[in-house]
């Protein structure tokens, strides 16, 4: 059916002429200017390194109030809910863990650890100029964490934003979301954008009639300015500083604060305060030279029933970079320091951790000929607990023509781990999590094979198309063991290795009558090999796709904007073998429709409804929640050697876990709101 509704939009008689720029943009930024595959500024289809771009237009066709529900959308980007109480989540890239990904901030690693937990979602899209997305490690120049991928979120520069801008919608649960812009000078060479933003969902909903708040209710403010300091030859200086506040919680439907920390009623109530520092300065020489610095401080006070929370981040980047040509040869050299001081009142942290990182990098782009070019990078990491890591990479561009780009790259990843800032379920539920040996560095070697194809058809259409195909590797890889034993979780570094390889492919079409396609489906498979064994991990879904329909009716003043996923079964943590709920997931697909009216120059209005199908993931499913009605586990009996027993208050032989979720918790719904720009 839903082919049917696809191919009559396509096939429209509504045809009109644009103009031959409008055709040429594509929301997806097909020869933007791109910095993050190689940290300096070139055309992505000049870049050996595959880099997918989303710029703001991409950001609206679904209107959400942060980063971490607008990447739903991206093709092999899936943002994964891992809670269902205080929904908190991470973001997976072709099928890889959220720690694999590394997410920052006009190129500034700002965003881990604690904030990779509860942050994500305080990144409103108002301050957002475009996205762009490394798939594969990029660890050679960006470090740790970079194993997976990299989503660099570039901020709007003060040169470019609007004097004033304001967006407001609401949904009919009564969600609120308001972004405010405005732009001022500060004398004659001082450019400032100050943008607030400010989210509020107080209703709790239980449609599925477990006790708990369907979704999390929230309360956050970010307060984002940007300063760029005008100087001679154009050099670069700029400043930008971010204090976000959150207060959230989910639980059961008559908590209130007076319960939080106790034992009478659960929720999870966290309180999220962090403030952030963003500068780049071009040093004033005849030299390309940079110097970047970054530093943030994270304050979390979070109780998840009876257990208490209390953790505090700091981290402080720098990084000096040198940027060269000669001839055919353009070389990028820096080095960087990371430190991070970390410390929680769990029995973990015995004392605060100070941790520092040195790194030194080094990379050479030679353009052997218009149609080849060739980069090779080495980056060296320092650190006290783990001694050096080596982390080479190599890419190559081949361009047939101006509308066929072929590219090769390889390189290593390594990563190493913040345990219990990324484990959420270590907190919630009953599960302990168990650490059996002193945990490795992890490492990866990854290979890419990336093709695009243009078509510029007659009538100023253009069709691209994208493809691309990776096998990735690790050693020490660390998966959390959810099998063993229920009501643990076992961490340790593998003894053997996990694969992860598959295929993506991006369709890109803009018409020349008003029609635009966006669609992405990724295939792959990951197991992990260990004793003889192959398994899949949890969590992970073999196929994904996603699609972007516009429609501009440019006589009713109308644009039409469908959009989507859907997601193959994907395995499940089960809490015994006597848990009744389905091991796997079943096909699931979140869908949604806007109308923007666009008659007005400086103001849009714009309305809608998200989740089309009504798809939650308790559709038949007995719970989600286990023991929703015992979350203090008062009722459940142990034998001696810990394992639950199954009693008739307690047939299935459960403890409390919310950790059976794999997609959003929030039925359909409409909203409504307004843009404006002056």
């Amino acid at each position: 059916m839903y082919l049917k509704y696809f191919f009559t939009i396509l096939f429209s008689p509504v045809i009109f002429c644009q103009t031959k720029d409008s055709i040429k943009n594509s929301d997806k930024g097909i020869d933007e200017v791109v910095v993050t595959g190689t940290l300096k500024p070139v055309h992505r289809l000049e870049t050996p390194v595959p880099v997918e771009v989303y710029n703001s237009t991409f950001l609206k066709k679904n209107p959400t109030s942060n980063i971490f529900e607008a990447l739903q959308n991206v093709n092999g980007v899936r943002p994964q809910l891992n809670c269902n109480i205080c929904n908190t989540g991470d973001i997976h890239i072709n099928g890889l863990e959220g720690p694999y990904t590394m997410v920052t901030i006009d190129g500034m690693p700002i965003v881990s650890a604690l904030s990779t937990v509860y942050g994500l979602s305080g990144i409103p899209n108002s301050l957002i100029e475009k996205i762009e997305v490394v798939k594969g490690p990029a660890s050679s120049l960006y470090g740790s964490e970079a194993v997976g991928g990299l989503i660099n979120i570039i901020t709007k520069s003060p040169k470019n934003a609007p004097l004033v801008s304001a967006d407001y919608f609401t949904t009919s649960w009564l969600e609120n979301n308001v972004d405010l812009g405005i732009k001022y000078n500060l004398g004659k060479k001082i450019q400032s954008i100050l943008g607030l933003n400010y989210y509020n969902y107080n209703s709790p909903i239980d449609n599925n009639n477990d006790g708990f708040s369907d979704v999390t209710l929230q309360e956050r403010i970010s307060i984002f300015n940007k300063w760029n300091i005008e100087r001679k030859n154009n050099k670069i200086f700029t400043v930008a500083g971010r204090f976000f506040y959150e207060d959230r919680w989910g639980g059961q439907l008559n908590w209130n604060k007076s319960y939080r920390g106790g034992s009478e009623v659960y929720g999870e109530s966290i309180y999220t305060k962090r403030e952030e520092i963003i500068a780049k300065y071009e040093l004033p020489t005849t030299k390309n030279i940079h110097y970047s610095l970054s530093y943030t401080n994270h304050d979390q006070n979070s109780v998840y029933g009876n257990t208490v929370y209390l953790a505090k981040q700091q981290i402080a980047f720098q990084q000096l970079t040198w940027n060269t040509s000669i001839k055919k040869q353009d070389f990028l050299m820096g080095f960087a320091h990371r430190y991070q001081f970390y410390n929680d009142n769990t029995t973990a942290t015995v004392k605060p951790e100070k941790n520092s990182i040195y790194s030194g990098f080094f990379q050479n782009e030679i353009t052997i000929s218009k149609q080849h070019k060739v980069l090779v990078g080495y980056r060296l990491d320092y650190n006290r607990n783990h001694g050096y890591i080596h982390t080479p990479r190599f890419a190559y561009r081949f361009k047939f023509t101006e509308n066929d780009i072929l590219r090769f790259n390889t390189g290593t990843g390594f990563r190493i781990v913040n345990l219990f800032t990324e484990e959420h379920a270590a907190l919630t539920g009953s599960r302990t999590v168990i650490l059996k040996e002193n945990l490795k560095p992890e490492k990866s070697i990854n290979v890419n094979l990336n093709y695009l194809k243009k078509f510029h058809f007659k009538n100023l259409s253009v069709l691209t198309i994208e493809t691309s195909a990776w096998y990735t590797h690790f050693y020490n890889q660390i998966l959390p063991d959810y099998d063993s034993n229920p009501n643990e979780i076992l961490y340790q570094n593998l003894n053997g290795y996990a694969t992860t390889n598959g295929i993506n492919l991006a369709l890109d079409y803009v018409s020349n009558f008003g029609l635009k396609i966006m669609f992405g489906s990724t295939y792959l498979t990951s197991f992990k090999h260990e004793n003889g064994t192959k398994t899949r991990p949890i969590l992970t879904e073999n196929f994904s796709g996603n699609w972007g329909i516009s429609y501009d009716i440019p006589t009713l003043f109308l644009s039409i904007d469908y959009t989507g996923n859907v997601y193959s079964p994907m395995r499940l943590p089960l809490l015994s073998n006597l848990d009744p709920r389905n091991p796997n997931s079943p096909w699931w697909s979140i869908q949604n429709i806007q109308f923007t009216y666009k008659k007005w120059r400086q103001a849009e209005l714009f309305g809608g409804v998200k989740n089309l199908l009504n798809w939650t993931p308790n559709k038949n499913t007995p719970f989600l929640i286990a023991r929703a009605n015992d979350p203090f586990d008062q009722q459940v009996q142990f034998n001696a050697d810990g394992q639950v027993l199954a009693t008739p208050d307690n047939p299935y032989a459960l403890t409390f876990d919310p950790s059976y979720v794999y997609g959003p918790n929030q039925g359909i719904r409409a909203f409504l709101g307004f843009r404006f720009r002056l």
